[in-house]
């Protein structure tokens, strides 16, 4: 593990992955294609274990992968996103890909999962719930009370004044300059991010000539297509992965 202040895990496949297994590229020699980072960035309160199980879908591809920070100068690479938690930061990431020392790296793809969602004080107060819920009942509803009415209040007072210096999440994805491939995976079931602000997210981005690809699970809840969709999600991200990175 890494310091106490970020975690991270890095694991590194013992074999190269190749676009053509035992097949001669026409110099004579096999042709490799480099392998793609992928960085999973989740979502508020989630812990190692809980996105072992995404990493587990490139591991087992034999492809490098990686949380957070490692040499990637040379390699393309595709963010996994989750939930707002992980677009909130997602959101950073691109200001950074725009400034000199990053703008060399290459992004091939991003896979959205229950995610973005627009501003939602009932969402927000269940996902915190979810966050909470080892919590002591009456300090988890004294937290959620509280957080209610500082959200209250600042709507009220203060994002007349921050809107001035300041853009949401949300529309700052809408606006994005990213051209790379976008995959959304989201539910009409999910109460936290509401499918329609991921679907108006897709329209705004088609309208910006991005490739955005949208996938309704229709029943699964929050960050739970995967364990209720195995196959399918993994299937999904697996090739949405190879489109990118041509693997």
């Amino acid at each position: 593990m890494a310091s106490a202040e970020l975690d991270y895990t890095i694991e590194i496949p013992d074999q190269p992955c190749w676009s053509q297994k035992n097949s001669p590229s026409p110099g004579g020699k096999e042709a490799e294609t480099r392998q793609p980072v992928v960085i999973l960035l989740g979502w508020g309160g989630c812990k190692d274990k809980n996105l072992a199980k995404y990493s587990a879908i490139y591991y087992k591809r034999k492809l490098l992968e990686l949380l957070f920070d490692y040499e990637i100068e040379k390699e393309p690479l595709l963010f996994h996103v989750f939930s707002n938690g992980g677009v909130m930061l997602y959101r950073y990431v691109l200001e950074l890909l725009q400034t000199r020392r990053f703008c060399h790296l290459r992004v091939v793809g991003t896979i959205f999962d229950s995610a973005p969602g627009d501003s939602n004080l009932a969402g927000a107060l269940r996902a915190l719930a979810a966050i909470l819920e080892r919590r002591a009942a009456m300090l988890r509803l004294l937290l959620l009370v509280a957080f209610a009415l500082v959200v209250v209040l600042f709507h009220v007072l203060l994002a007349p004044i921050t809107a001035l210096f300041h853009t949401h999440f949300y529309d700052r994805l809408q606006d994005a300059g990213s051209r790379w491939p976008e995959l959304y995976l989201y539910s009409r079931a999910d109460e936290v991010v509401l499918a329609r602000d991921v679907e108006r997210m897709v329209e705004a981005r088609l309208a910006r000539r991005v490739l955005a690809r949208s996938v309704d699970f229709v029943s699964s809840a929050h960050v739970s297509h995967l364990r209720d969709y195995p196959t399918y999600y993994t299937s999904l991200c697996v090739d949405f992965m190879r489109n990118c990175v041509r693997c």
